[in-house]
């Protein structure tokens, strides 16, 4: 994969997702309010070619502890969502100033936590990540081929406030990747089944 087919991807229609994607009998509150907040969604550059990086979020954690994320937080006021997700990727992962060149972005989902996110796809020169230690537990790579075909992920379920609940998921190796996380990939893996032919 290349940051053109990357770039390529992006440029084709995609609708918003949400994690109520697979369960529509959820029957969300009408004056819901919801949050901004970005995702950085870095491809960075390796000896092995371009590589998704991921986050384990530190199981200290009062939200979503141990979980695989992206880099990625609430918009301070006046930033938009390149500024927050890059801003968020340098305190989360050490990411240095002008690493990254933004490629595109995604349609925003929508969390069951209360917030609209936008996915910012970027390619990002190597570094030497510096995980924050209140935040991230590990930051490690995946294949691109891994998380770009639909055809590996899964929809499992689980209970959530007393309903079944399905999501998406992609494991890779010891990382269960799922949720928000996986419905982004699933997205954005979509884009690339279309030039499969």
């Amino acid at each position: 994969m290349t940051p053109e087919t990357l770039r390529a991807a992006l440029e084709r229609s995609g609708a918003a997702s949400s994690d109520f994607d697979l369960n529509p009998d959820v029957i969300l509150p009408g004056r819901r309010i919801l949050r901004d907040a970005a995702v950085l969604v870095p491809f960075v550059e390796t000896e092995r070619g371009l590589r998704l990086m991921l986050t384990k979020r530190s199981s200290k954690l009062r939200h979503h502890p141990g979980q695989i994320a992206f880099p990625g937080g609430k918009l301070d006021e006046g930033e938009g969502p390149v500024e927050a997700a890059l801003r968020e990727a340098r305190e989360e992962v050490g990411l240095p100033e002008g690493a990254a060149e933004i490629l595109g972005t995604l349609p925003s989902h929508e969390t069951v936590t209360g917030f609209t996110v936008t996915p910012v796809v970027a390619q990002v020169a190597a570094f030497e990540p510096v995980p924050e230690p209140g935040e991230v537990q590990e930051v490690f790579t995946v294949p691109p081929d891994h998380v770009l075909r639909s055809a590996r992920f899964v929809v499992e379920k689980r209970r959530w406030r007393g309903e079944w609940r399905r999501y998406y998921a992609v494991p890779y190796g010891p990382y269960y990747i799922w949720g928000a996380t996986a419905r982004i990939l699933r997205g954005l893996a979509g884009r690339f089944d279309e030039t499969d032919g």
